[in-house]
């Protein structure tokens, strides 16, 4: 049954496929031992669960493309047969977790299964193997898999551009639309299981990227976490896809988002920046991105190997006799190998023509070097891969007829299904692999190596080998392969440099053992330890730190389609209403009203800065008012607020954050207090205009008392690195002068050591208290760190004891973060919605005359 609470999500993904729904088949899991819950998922629930979790096991809902399940159907009686995959990463991680944790699996089948026998076999396996089925319909999860996921993401995450039409397909929003669909099936999936509460959710790769919203709106306390198995593309490429920021969003509504390297995190953050908006920071080693409240994990940890699973096919009698076989055949030769996927990525030919040119530079390995080649079925279909194999295939001849002889052939190609523990036999033999990807998510081929290379003890009795003999392996790698940056023994390449793929491997080869077995003893030591196990217990260990503060916050969800997202935050910080606070003014009669300018009155995108006639209205109708003491606190300087607020008469000003400040129109500006030395800003003037120079978008601001340097119009990254480096070197070179730096939004700014605009709102305060007229509602309103200072001094200042009466106090944020603030509103448009209310209550009401007068007057 579809969720009703995602039809808008579809509807808004554009006329989506007419899908059939799913079939609400399989049996509720126990919540509570005895227990089977009868809970309607598509009715019951808007938020969260409060489904009771007394007694309840732990569990992990691990959601794929496809089951770690293998699939037949018997000849004899015609029914499917399943079995584990024992090579699923999905299936090795269960080693990570607890013994009594339960996994449970949701995804596709690799067989396409009749409508009328899904019903049986999605029960068998559910009490077999613990696994949900998505039966997606045929022609969905054609243009689901095979279309927008192979032909359109899968590309793009690999730096492929679609050029021209023959060069990768272009965007189909109807293959968009199945995409979405298919996610949708899959979270559905999930909902029937899940308990929000207390389950954890961990979605795998590139195919289920907008999963994460389906469920978050469904249940905004889930806890979600997300990993990239493939590499993510820089921002230059990730921004063509028509569909980015959608993508973006639903990967934002996961809690901990994991990738292979530090590069392939770096690119998503600088998406997310560049795109929409967001900034990230590190605390205490964890790289976080704060969003409408929530805060997003990253995970840079590499995927690992299953260290047992691996050793039990090197103690196969099998693996042993193959492995003597190989000795046998390249007896005398050094063997070189390579085991890749055909496809356009693996760069298989540029390992070929690497090894041409080590034959052609050095003919005294003529004859002495082999490369064994195994190259696996291809993932997907095309004319691409079409063309990488028959390149693959003229190479390689011409390599063999140039160098080989009748009893001699350079290069071997094995164009077949290896099993395992023929693979495992050639790693052991080889005394170099190279693996030469263009570009690749991980690629664990170089950990195999290294771990049947160590071997095992059977092993080294089925060969009569000394166990304690010394092992050695050389590993050729790719810089731009996943498992690079962990193999810092490796020999790193650029696979498109032949000359020095060559070289790498000549250095490989004639390399003294001692150094190998070096360079064998670091990688071994590193694998081992960080296996599958490993990767998926830090994993999990993140993900449950990144959701400890779940419900210590009030969560709520916004916005329509793919755009949804979920606001979170304190409990006791909640959105100003107009009709709560315009109450208060109207029970008070002496008032503090303190305004920010930039990004609260008016939109930081505003071109024109200065206040419209309605703002000036809405401005002198509260400053009319005797009751009202209203001020403008602003960092810009005293002239720009001055010709701006002429028409405001009585409305106080305090420009450069309070370094001068106005209580009216016709009264003089009075400076502050603070030590008169700006001598410092001739220190910092050249340091700014070095950076400025340096930095094309950026300029620099002068005001009386302070310097600030904009970077708002600048390259979003560039901006922010050289605002770091700015903040680094003024402080520097400022240490002994009387001046603080502080980094703002898009602004570095130097001003005198104590000023802030907290030490207007003491001034204006302690004035009113000191005149005889307390306060009794004090009202703050900005958007920004700096009004953070605004915010605390008006909470300290009211709590004072000399005070009569404890004054009703309004502290609001502009925007929805963390703030010393108590309410927030969403933008300018709310404020002056705020403003106007105010406004209309200090206006003097019009006078009418009794009904019995004008009844009179018309008479006479």
């Amino acid at each position: 049954m579809a969720s009703r609470s995602y039809a808008n999500l579809l509807d808004l993904a554009g006329g989506l496929l007419d899908i059939p729904h799913t079939p609400r088949t399989i049996p509720r899991i126990m919540t509570v031992p005895g227990v089977i819950s009868d809970l309607d998922v598509c009715g019951r629930y808007d938020g969260d669960s409060d489904v009771s979790s007394s007694g309840y096991r732990e569990r992990k809902i691990i959601v794929a493309n496809m089951l770690p399940l293998q699939a037949k159907r018997d000849i004899e009686t015609g029914k499917w047969c399943f079995s584990l995959d024992e090579d699923s990463i999905l299936l090795q991680l269960k080693d990570g977790f607890s013994s009594d944790t339960e996994v449970i699996y949701v995804g596709s089948l690799k067989v396409e299964i009749d409508a009328h026998e899904q019903e049986e076999v999605a029960q068998k396996l559910l009490e077999d193997f613990n696994c949900i089925p998505t039966f997606l319909p045929h022609d969905l999860q054609k243009k689901f898999y095979l279309g927008f996921c192979k032909q359109q993401l899968w590309p793009l995450f690999h730096y492929m551009l679609p050029m021209f039409p023959d060069h990768g397909d272009r965007f189909d929003r109807m293959l968009w639309q199945a995409y979405v669909s298919a996610n949708k099936i899959f979270a559905d999936k999930v909902m029937e299981i899940i308990n929000p509460d207390d389950d954890f959710v961990w979605v795998h790769d590139y195919h289920l990227m907008v999963l994460p919203t389906f469920l978050r709106k469904r249940y905004n306390r889930v806890k979600l976490g997300f990993f990239l198995h493939s590499p993510f593309p820089s921002s230059e490429i990730y921004r063509t896809l028509p569909v980015r920021d959608e993508i973006l969003r639903g990967l934002l509504n996961s809690d901990l988002i994991g990738f292979h390297t530090f590069d392939y995190a770096r690119h998503f953050l600088s998406c997310c920046k560049r795109m929409l908006g967001l900034d990230y920071e590190s605390k205490r080693g964890h790289i976080g991105l704060d969003y409408f409240g929530r805060t997003i994990f990253i995970k840079i940890l590499p995927v690992g190997i299953h260290m047992g699973r691996l050793q039990s096919v090197l103690n196969l009698q099998s693996t042993s006799a193959k492995l003597k076989e190989i000795q046998e055949e390249f007896k005398g030769r050094k063997v070189i190998i390579g085991i890749d996927d055909m496809d356009i990525f693996k760069g298989i030919s540029l390992k070929l023509l690497a090894v041409e040119q080590l034959l052609q530079q050095n003919p005294d390995l003529q004859g002495k070097v082999v490369l064994v080649q195994i190259v696996n079925p291809a993932r997907s279909s095309g004319k691409d891969v079409q063309e990488a194999k028959k390149e693959t295939y003229l190479i390689a001849r011409r390599i063999n007829d140039t160098y080989g002889s009748n009893q001699y052939r350079p290069v071997i190609l094995i164009d077949r299904p290896v099993p395992r523990f023929e693979k495992s036999a050639y790693y052991a033999v080889a005394e170099c692999c190279i693996v030469n990807a263009v570009r690749d998510g991980m690629n664990l081929v170089p950990y195999k190596y290294i771990v049947c290379r160590q071997g095992t003890t059977q092993m080294d009795k089925a060969l009569t080998r000394k166990s304690d003999s010394p092992r050695t392996s050389m590993l050729v790698v790719s810089e731009f392969i996943g498992c690079s940056p962990s193999l810092s023994g490796a020999i790193r390449v650029n696979p498109w440099n032949i000359d020095a793929v060559a070289d790498a491997l000549y250095s490989a080869v004639t390399m003294n053992d001692s150094e190998k077995q070096l360079r064998h003893e670091k990688h071994y030591r590193y694998i081992s330890s960080h296996d599958v196990a490993y990767w998926a217990r830090s994993f999990m260990q993140d993900l449950e730190r990144a959701c400890k503060d779940h419900y210590t916050k009030r969560c709520w969800g916004m916005g329509l389609g793919l755009g949804f997202r979920v606001v979170s935050l304190s409990p006791g910080f909640r959105k100003l209403s107009v009709d709560h606070i315009v109450s208060a003014y109207k029970r008070t009669s002496r008032r503090a009203i303190f305004l920010d300018y930039d990004g609260t009155i008016i939109p930081k995108s505003s071109i024109n800065k200065s206040p419209g006639p309605e703002v000036i209205s809405v401005l002198n109708d509260m400053c009319n008012d005797t009751k009202n003491t209203v001020f403008i606190v602003s960092g810009r300087g005293k002239d720009s607020l001055s010709d701006w607020f002429t028409s405001c008469k009585m409305i106080g000003l305090a420009a450069e954050h309070g370094y001068f400040l106005r209580w009216s129109k016709d009264s003089e500006w009075e400076t502050s207090n603070l030590s008169p030395d700006l001598d410092w800003k001739k220190i910092v003037e050249p340091v700014m205009q070095l950076y400025t120079e340096a930095t094309d978008g950026s300029n620099i601001e002068t005001k009386e008392s302070a310097l600030v340097w904009h970077h708002q119009d600048a390259d979003p990254d560039f901006g922010s690195c050289q605002a770091k480096e700015l903040l680094n070197h003024l402080e520097s070179v400022l240490a002994n002068e009387p001046a603080v730096v502080i980094r703002g939004q898009h602004i570095v700014e130097v001003k005198p050591q104590g000023l802030n605009k907290g030490l207007v709102a003491d001034k204006v305060l302690s004035t009113m208290v000191n005149g005889g007229n307390p306060p009794d509602f004090v009202m703050c309103v900005g958007d920004d760190i700096s009004d953070e200072d605004m915010f605390e001094s008006i909470l300290r200042t009211v709590s004072c004891p000399s005070l009569p009466i404890t004054p009703e106090i309004f502290a609001c944020t502009v925007g929805q973060k963390p703030s010393k603030a108590k309410y927030y509103l969403d933008d300018p448009a709310d404020v002056m919605k705020l403003l106007q209310g105010l406004g209309a209550s200090s206006k003097p009401k019009p006078r009418h005359l009794p009904q019995f007068q004008v009844s009179f007057e018309s008479t006479v």
